[in-house]
């Protein structure tokens, strides 16, 4: 089956979730994080064929979330390791961890938890603000329009709402209203 692409989109999560957005991905950046690094000892762990696992990690190579160097000359064979990118998604591969904890869990419980290596607390990854740290919570966001909104795939309607609430006042008559989509009454 082939699957959609994204990149053309306008949306920042729409063009990321084309880097890693199949099923096998992000579980591959999971376990190069947990340090899991060789060809053959990934397939195994993930039970992923063999050609999968090479389109996949070709896939990572290609878009510099993943890196590799040589560890066998004769035949050649590599360790794979997260770039920079690569370890800036581990943080979102966190978040979905714990969201999976909570929301989907094995019944027999979590396989494996984190350690922060900074205070040696074992932790639950939550996303915060980055300027008061506050835990993020849906209903506590609001979407305002951004330099790149544009009424294009991916951020059309958003697009629209933006601008109507942008151009509407703000007043008691939108009290009661989900931010960013001001104009509509809440559902």
């Amino acid at each position: 089956m082939k699957r959609t692409r994204f990149a053309q989109m306008n949306c920042s999560l729409a063009r990321g979730l084309d880097v890693i957005g199949d099923w096998w991905t992000p579980l591959i950046v999971r376990d190069l994080f947990l340090g899991i690094e060789r060809f053959d000892d990934l397939a195994e762990d993930l039970g992923i064929s063999r050609n999968l696992l090479t389109r996949r990690l070709r896939a990572l190579l290609d878009n510099g979330i993943v890196e590799r160097r040589i560890y066998q000359r004769k035949p050649t064979r590599y360790a794979y390791a997260l770039s920079e990118a690569g370890r800036d998604l581990v943080p979102a591969i966190l978040a979905l961890t714990a969201w999976g904890e909570r929301w989907a869990g094995p019944a027999e419980g979590s396989p494996f938890v984190f350690r922060h290596g900074a205070c040696g607390h074992i932790f639950e990854a939550e996303v915060c603000c980055d300027a008061c740290r506050a835990v993020l919570k849906a209903e506590a966001v609001d979407v305002l329009p951004g330099p790149g909104l544009a009424a294009k795939p991916g951020t059309m309607v958003i697009a629209r709402r933006l601008a109507a609430a942008d151009a509407a006042p703000n007043d008691q008559e939108h009290a009661g209203q989900d931010p960013g989509t001001r104009g509509e009454p809440s559902s």
